[in-house]
């Protein structure tokens, strides 16, 4: 019964900010609505209890997290980013029950904690508080609304803590009283609420907790609906990391401790449109995201707060080239599609510096450039896109002026499989970053050795996948009962830190803890703040060590081999195969019309300038941002086409105002073809089958940039009168450019089968006639001498004259 109970509470922690800015600008996921339970039938009715404590507060928990960022507050100061406080509240949303299998009661509560004191219980914690509030979302009053904090065993394995990450676990061993919140709560009022219960104790008001541990912890708040009985309307769970208790031994640090690194995402999904003297972007949300109280800004100052202190030398930033890109194109003005100039250029302007300031002289990952998905390129044999997407360490260089890490490659999800390992090395890769799942049967946490084919060895250091994954709020899953956008999935950083405290408290053993958060994270700027500073606590004591990620990749690779694994739920993923075919063909497309361009002069523009952004565009569109969101990729890809069709545009024949008269049989039909790109085009004339034209093949003609051409195209005229003829242009590999034209003729000369005709048959006419007057002439000669018959005085009998056919 205990552990339906548990199953009733959240499967994760959906964080957001506070009232101050509640959410990054662009997009946290809100707190979702309250569940409504099923009455407690434990062997003990939860009866309304009195309070815990006389003395237990009811207002603002005393020694709320707080932290302070770095620097001044408002204002800018030598070019740096104006910081205010960060928010340090946390919202544990509540799941509906109707989410649940087998389960239909109507939501009535929600639960809203806003701040869990401590995060980490250590020996100086004398209590736990909780403060938040509860809302009426359902259609009736609710009376006697009272809380507890209850809490379960200490999980004593690692498969015990994967579990608890992944659902609910049994929170109900110890089970203190009841506190009143509220006598009643009408429909939509909500209620503020502090609860606090002592750690150490032995009665039931405290969570009786004893030795260290890693404890599941349960918000339950029972009630009575108007109208029902009384039940358990919402309950909610999560996990809490003791290191010590008061008056009991602390843990103390191991000897070999854990050696953790941490990888610091900057990552945002494609919006370029176009660059150039004034880019184009997709939408202005970015704008958002790098101004204060954004995403990306609040990343930025988080990551300037992990490079002070011990944690530091731990640090690697890995950033995507494509954002960096859209982020220096965005600083010197843009416009967005459809709404007219931006109005991030100042913001823009002002991460960017602040991030290179930051990013000088440290350790930097470069992404794939649009962090495209290597595997979805790879199984489409797009190996020149592939390349393409390696060469963000020159854009990190060109941008930041700082050189990334060479040769190293993190994919989308850390998986990759032997056909993409081998595009891989072939193009340059030496080391990996990949999920623990990515590599099959290989013990222990170090990096690894990978075989590519032809005996290359690449390095392949793993992520720790327990901490990463409670970042992510599960398992490379959305969590139970809530759906958002991937950018928006909901984060647990108080998992993340119980799993984190497990893996260096309790495990240490000097294993290698790479830790990741999301690649687009998306939790509140007091979240990541708290789990920063958590962090840099278990270094300062001696639980981690920071090792840096060059460290890690060494100069020579490990010794212990291992194989790829690639998980099936990982192929699911990937950019859609059909996605990628249409890319493919846009790209063969795109780079025939790229061999048919030449450059004008050495001044002059290059064709590597034109096709350029319409590569990335592609690249844009097998983004690992768009994995699960086809439409996406699709709408990225459109784009990339229209820019394509516009370039083959440029290069047209001209449609004559009046019809072409043509003198004679054999007279050309004159043609005008206009080149309004800057660079040469070599282009194929072709004539379509007209009745009563022969056209021969021309040889391939040069247009000058921004030139135009009058050319002659022999023709052979089988008819007079007149008809229509269609003119369109290729380049030599077959693209078509621009629209075929179509040009009237009109012709009054015979042909030269018709001459030949009419010369047949004047010839066979003569031939006729001679032979006929021939004939008659012989026979006028043969009648005159033959003797005459006649008597004197008779007239010559008359010979009837022989037809010319005798």
């Amino acid at each position: 019964m205990k552990r339906l109970l548990s199953a009733l509470a959240a499967a994760g922690l959906l964080l957001t900010g506070s009232p101050a800015f509640a959410t990054p600008v662009d997009g946290a996921a809100p707190a979702h609505p309250g569940a409504t339970g099923q009455p407690e039938t434990a062997p003990q009715p939860e009866t309304a209890g009195q309070p815990e404590s006389a003395g237990q507060p009811g207002g603002q928990v005393d020694g709320a997290l707080s932290p302070a960022q770095p620097g001044p507050v408002g204002g800018v100061i030598a070019g740096r980013i104006p910081v205010k406080p960060a928010p340090a509240t946390q919202v544990w949303s509540t799941r509906a029950l109707s989410s649940q299998p087998g389960q239909n009661a109507p939501a009535r509560l929600r639960l809203d904690i806003e701040a869990l004191t401590p995060r980490v219980v250590t020996a100086d914690t004398e209590s736990v508080t909780i403060t938040g509030k509860v809302v009426n979302i359902g259609d009736r009053p609710l009376f006697d609304l009272e809380l507890r904090l209850e809490r379960g065993k200490a999980l004593e394995s690692e498969d015990a803590v994967r579990r608890a990450l992944r659902e609910p676990t049994d929170a109900e061993f110890v089970q203190p009283w009841f506190t009143p919140i509220v006598d009643e709560l009408g429909e939509n009022e909500s209620k503020p609420f502090t609860l606090t219960v002592p750690v150490r104790g032995t009665g039931t008001t405290s969570l009786q907790i004893d030795q260290p541990g890693i404890y599941p912890v349960l918000a339950n708040i029972n009630g009575r609906p108007q109208d029902g009985g009384r039940a358990r309307l919402v309950a909610l769970s999560t996990l809490l990391p003791v290191l010590g208790v008061p008056g009991g031994s602390p843990l103390g640090a191991p000897a070999d401790p854990a050696k953790i690194t941490l990888l610091w995402p900057l990552v945002d999904r494609p919006r370029m449109i176009s660059g150039g003297l004034e880019p184009v972007l997709a939408d202005d949300e970015l704008a958002g995201s790098l101004a204060l109280g954004g995403r990306l800004y609040g990343l930025l100052m988080a990551y300037e707060s992990a490079l002070d202190g011990p944690l530091g030398p731990a640090v690697c930033l890995a950033v995507d080239p494509d954002l960096l890109r859209t982020v220096s194109a965005m600083a010197k003005g843009y416009q967005v599609r459809g709404q007219g100039a931006g109005k991030g250029s100042g913001a823009a302007e002002l991460w960017l510096s602040r991030l290179k300031l930051l990013a000088g002289g440290r350790c930097v990952v470069a992404l794939p450039d649009a962090d495209a998905d290597l595997v979805a390129l790879s199984r489409a044999r797009l190996t020149d896109l592939a390349a393409l997407a390696g060469k963000g360490v020159d854009v990190v260089r060109q941008v930041l002026d700082v050189q990334a890490q060479a040769g190293l490659a993190w994919p989308e999800d850390g998986v990759v499989d032997e056909q993409t390992l081998a595009d891989l090395t072939a193009l340059g890769v030496t080391s990996l970053v990949v999920d623990q799942s990515a590599v099959a049967g290989t013990a222990g946490t170090a990096p690894v050795r990978l075989d590519a084919p032809g005996g290359k060895p690449v390095t392949a250091v793993r992520i720790d996948d327990m901490v990463s994954d409670a970042l992510r709020g599960g398992p490379n899953q959305v969590t139970a009962g809530i759906t958002t956008p991937a950018e928006s999935r909901p984060v647990s950083v108080q998992n993340a830190l119980a799993a984190l405290v497990y893996r260096t408290a309790f495990q240490g053993a000097g294993r290698h803890l790479v830790v990741t958060p999301p690649r687009r994270w998306n939790a509140p700027t007091g979240e990541v703040d708290t789990f920063l500073q958590q962090t840099k606590s278990l270094v300062g004591s001696g639980f981690a060590t920071p090792v840096g990620l060059p460290t890690l990749l060494g100069a020579t690779p490990p010794e212990q081999r291992a194989s790829l694994s690639y998980p099936v739920e990982s192929g699911a993923r990937e950019v859609s195969p059909a996605v990628t075919a249409d890319v493919s063909a846009t790209w063969q497309q795109l780079q025939q019309l790229f061999g048919a361009m030449a450059q004008q002069d050495a001044e002059s523009t290059k064709p590597n300038d034109l096709v350029e952004p319409m590569r990335l565009n592609l690249l844009r569109a097998v983004s690992g941002s768009w994995r699960g969101n086809e439409s996406g990729a699709r709408a990225t890809l459109d784009t990339g086409r229209e820019q394509l069709d516009g370039l083959r545009g440029q290069v047209t024949v001209s449609e004559p105002s009046s019809p072409i008269l043509l003198a004679s049989g054999d007279s050309p039909i004159p043609v005008t073809i206009r080149n309004r790109l800057d660079v040469r085009v070599t282009v194929r004339i072709l004539v379509e089958d007209t009745p009563g034209i022969l056209v021969e093949q021309q040889p391939d003609v040069v247009l000058p940039a921004r030139g135009d051409r009058q050319l002659t195209v022999p023709v052979e005229v089988l008819r007079s009168g007149r008809f229509p003829v269609h003119v369109r242009l290729t380049t030599p590999d077959g693209v078509e450019l621009g629209e075929r034209a179509r040009l009237e003729v009109s012709s009054s000369a015979y042909g030269t089968i018709t001459v030949v005709i009419t010369a047949l048959a004047g010839a066979l006419l003569v031939l006729l006639s001679a032979r006929r007057i021939y004939r008659r002439a012989r026979a006028a000669k043969s009648a005159a001498a033959v003797p005459s018959t006649a008597g004197p005085g008779q007239p010559e009998a008359v010979r009837p004259e022989r037809s010319s056919a005798s």
